[in-house]
């Protein structure tokens, strides 16, 4: 096994995670304000990384910081949107609208990086955007949500690039704790200023809360996407962006398993089993040698 098809399958594992999040964070909407919520994750988060890659500090220097800082604030940017617009738009639209980064990095790589995606690649996206078409499509009309959804995944995918960029001569160790950390005194900043410009909404961390917010930050985001920058050390930007198509076609699954608040699942559908078959066709064709 290469060590890029190891990279692509633990990219493909943290997209388990994050299917099931969808559904999670749009649990608890009402109950936490999105800074807050976000701040206490990546605060999980971050001990979480100290504690297990702390002797990688001692090599740390100023330029990993300045690059972990800059990946971390697509990552703040790119969450923090998406929690917002998860108030005004359903988990099924979020899932589909923060895939459309499948579309948006090799786009962006290319004018950023001069890196061209090969032409099986490119069907592999053109195959799995249709998949992520067909799976989520748009319920109702087009919200504020839908929106800002729409600017976290241009978020995501400048975080891909980044990541790409900076991935092969930094520690990739040092790199991903920066991103986290740097990411979760972001939120915190935004909590601070929240209370100073208006009186923010007060909440209760009730178990629903604690729980969803060790779930999140334990392995939505300090496993997640401490693999996501160690993997992509080994593949490219284009790659970990169909890849992470797999994110929607998992939060289908867990949707159809974890009820909402209202205690309502969604229901199997023609339209899931094609848009799931047309994502894992756009994966294959991709793995495909030239040959």
């Amino acid at each position: 096994m290469t060590r890029q098809l190891k990279a692509d399958l633990a990219i493909l594992g943290i997209t388990v995670v994050w299917g099931s999040s969808f559904i999670i964070m749009k649990n608890i909407t009402e109950d936490i304000p999105a800074y807050a919520y976000l701040a206490l994750r990546f605060l999980v988060a971050t001990i979480i990384m100290v504690a297990v890659f702390h002797k990688q500090l001692k090599s740390i220097d100023f330029r990993t910081i300045r690059s972990g800082s800059l990946v971390g604030l697509t990552l703040y940017a790119g969450m923090m949107l998406q929690v917002l617009g998860l108030k005004t738009t359903s988990a099924s639209n979020s899932a589909f609208i923060t895939g459309l980064n499948v579309i948006m990095v090799p786009v962006i790589s290319t004018l950023l990086l001069k890196k061209k995606p090969p032409l099986n690649a490119f069907l592999g996206v053109v195959l799995a955007t249709l998949g992520l078409f067909a799976l989520k499509g748009f319920s109702g009309s087009w919200t504020i949500g839908d929106s800002l959804t729409l600017l976290c995944a241009l978020c995501f995918a400048l975080q891909i690039i980044f990541i790409d960029k900076f991935a092969s001569d930094i520690n990739i160790y040092n790199l991903a704790i920066v991103q986290i950390a740097s990411a979760a005194v972001l939120y915190f900043i935004t909590w601070i200023c929240a209370g100073y410009v208006a009186e923010p909404s007060p909440f209760v961390l009730d178990s629903k809360i604690v729980l969803t917010v060790l779930y999140t930050g334990a392995l939505g985001t300090a496993l997640a996407f401490g693999v996501q920058t160690i993997a992509q050390k080994y593949t490219t930007p284009t790659r970990t962006a169909l890849i992470i198509t797999c994110e929607p076609v998992f939060g289908a699954l867990f949707a159809l398993m974890i009820p909402d608040v209202n205690g309502q699942t969604e229901v199997l559908t023609v339209r899931m089993i094609l848009g799931c078959l047309l994502i894992l066709s756009g994966m294959l064709i991709t793995e495909l040698d030239k040959k």
